[in-house]
């Protein structure tokens, strides 16, 4: 099904990202506050700092602000102190969902999860009933058309762990999600700009929606999405982009 093209797929999600910009920045600069709070201020040896600001970079989030989220994180600002709480649950035909929250209320944000969840026609699960499903990992989509073997030939020296062509002729190249960085660095300096690129948390298996279920199922994925201490959500429903 030409919808369900994993080039068309990434397309249509990356338009979504796009027209929730406001809601981005405020997602950045909390993952960096709580990335400086874990591991410091250091990017060399803070991985998931370096992640947070490269992407705050690359939507253009101000410097000053950036560096302020820091020191809230390494407490030279006062600010408010977020906990990571994961909740896992299914949603249209089973599809497996994941939901990545930085909050101030655990209270307030599993109610929260929870309405989302049963309004729209998913449930919420118990923890670890779906993470299984997904592997944490670096992703990086190139366009159909892309040399494959000279793009192969880069991705390893880069240190891909896996090269996936997809029938639609677009390349995914998958890394651990602390070297996605250095290795998008390494293929763009090689000639290689990906089209779309992110940490994510990939499904091991789809579930293909298509019809009325993919517009159920986008309705409840955009609810979670739209509450204020969600940060990310996954799924392995592949939706009718069409």
């Amino acid at each position: 099904m030409a919808g369900h093209s994993k080039w068309a797929n990434i397309q249509h999600r990356k338009g979504r990202q796009d027209a929730k910009r406001g809601k981005i920045f405020t997602k950045l600069i909390k993952e960096i506050t709580v990335a400086a709070k874990m591991g410091g201020s250091d990017i060399t040896a803070n991985p998931r700092l370096r992640l947070a600001i490269d992407k705050a970079k690359g939507e253009s989030v101000p410097k000053d602000t950036i560096e302020n989220a820091i020191k809230r994180g390494t407490g030279q600002l006062e600010g408010v102190v977020y906990e990571e709480v994961r909740y896992e649950g299914y949603g249209i035909a089973g599809a497996a969902v994941m939901v990545d929250c930085l909050t101030d209320s655990r209270n307030r944000t599993v109610a929260d999860v929870r309405h989302a969840f049963s309004k729209y026609g998913g449930s919420l699960g118990t923890d670890g009933c779906v993470a299984f499903q997904f592997k944490h990992c670096g992703q990086l989509l190139f366009a159909p058309g892309t040399d494959e073997e000279a793009l192969m030939e880069a991705a390893l020296e880069a240190g891909a762990e896996d090269i996936l062509t997809h029938d639609d002729g677009s390349i995914e190249v998958m890394t651990g999600p602390w070297e996605f960085s250095a290795a998008r660095e390494a293929l763009e300096a090689a000639g290689f700009k990906p089209e779309f690129g992110e940490v994510t948390m990939k499904p091991l298996n789809e579930t293909e929606l298509s019809g009325e279920d993919s517009l159920r199922m986008q309705k409840l994925l955009d609810a979670l999405d739209a509450l204020d201490d969600v940060q990310e959500v996954y799924t392995s429903a592949v939706l009718d982009s069409e």
